[in-house]
């Protein structure tokens, strides 16, 4: 098995060194040494060194191999594809929207029921995927990305690292805030519950999150986050620590019947094996109940 990946580049593209295009497109260099090595890069079908420039208008090929990555084939055992919602879909991404009470993926060897079993059997045998970029809590709804190969993992994982990728959210919480303001602080373990994360914990890591009002219900305000990091229940442990902890959040906020009312609504990302190109932006729809508790 091979991935191959043929680019055109842009007619306005300034003239630079192949190396230096690989190096921009995100690639690791460990994959630049291989594809140079094993003469796996082509420019207009040839060969040419890494030295040498690339124009725009012409062709790059790569193929990238098994044996280039660590972990090529996941081991997901596939289940039932029936719960995907596929939202957008190319040769090499995949953004679902993610049901509610559906794990984003399995903890031990032959689990299956979570979303990215039911991923890997929309996707067939045919396929080595589907590779997880993104995660969302248990109850959380919205989108969630996924690659299909291997190869655009470390890419994608860069662009997330680098805050390429921009994750929005609508939140209803209790309480009524208001404007627009940023949480800012470190978020770490809970040292009394393994399950939770508190503001300035044990190993706190730093976390910011942006926030915005949309509107209001009677002791209730929907909100609009956007994640600058990632830590894990980054949102609801900001939110808590404000006095405004989600409605329906069975960790921190308040002993409630409601679910959790947590939506990732927007995902803006550029495209692998790009540059300078217009972001792409995915939207999922809100849930039917998400206002209603």
């Amino acid at each position: 098995m091979h991935w191959t990946y043929t680019r055109i580049l842009p007619q306005n593209q300034p003239p630079m060194p192949l190396r230096q295009l690989l190096t921009a497109w995100l690639l690791p260099s460990h994959l630049v040494h291989d594809l140079r090595l094993n003469r796996r890069v082509l420019v207009n079908n040839q060969y040419r060194s890494m030295n040498q420039l690339v124009r725009g208008g012409e062709t790059i090929q790569l193929t990238f191999i098994p044996a280039d990555f660590k972990e090529p084939f996941p081991d997901v055992d596939p289940d039932s594809a029936a719960t995907v919602s596929v939202l957008y879909e190319t040769a090499d991404l995949l953004i679902i929207n993610k049901t509610r009470g559906s794990k984003t993926h399995p903890n031990q060897p032959g689990e299956r029921g979570t979303t990215l079993n039911h991923v890997a059997a929309y996707l067939g045998a045919n396929q080595p995927g589907p590779y997880i970029l993104s995660r969302l809590d248990q109850e959380t709804t919205g989108a969630l990305m996924m690659t299909k190969t291997p190869a655009v993992v470390p890419i994608m994982v860069r662009n997330i690292a680098e805050k390429r990728v921009q994750r929005t959210y609508l939140a209803w919480v209790t309480g009524t805030l208001t404007g627009s303001g940023i949480f800012d602080a470190p978020i770490g373990r809970d040292p009394q519950d393994k399950r939770k994360r508190q503001v300035n914990g044990d190993h706190a890591q730093p976390a910011v999150t942006h926030y915005t009002v949309v509107r209001y219900q009677p002791g209730a305000t929907l909100v609009q986050l956007w994640l600058e990091t990632g830590r894990t229940h980054q949102l609801r442990v900001h939110l808590a620590a404000a006095g405004h902890p989600l409605i329906g959040d069975p960790l921190y906020g308040v002993p409630s019947q409601s679910r959790l009312r947590l939506h990732c609504w927007r995902l803006a990302f550029p495209q692998p094996f790009t540059l300078d190109e217009p972001e792409t932006v995915v939207t999922a729809p809100v849930p039917a109940d998400f206002d209603m508790f």
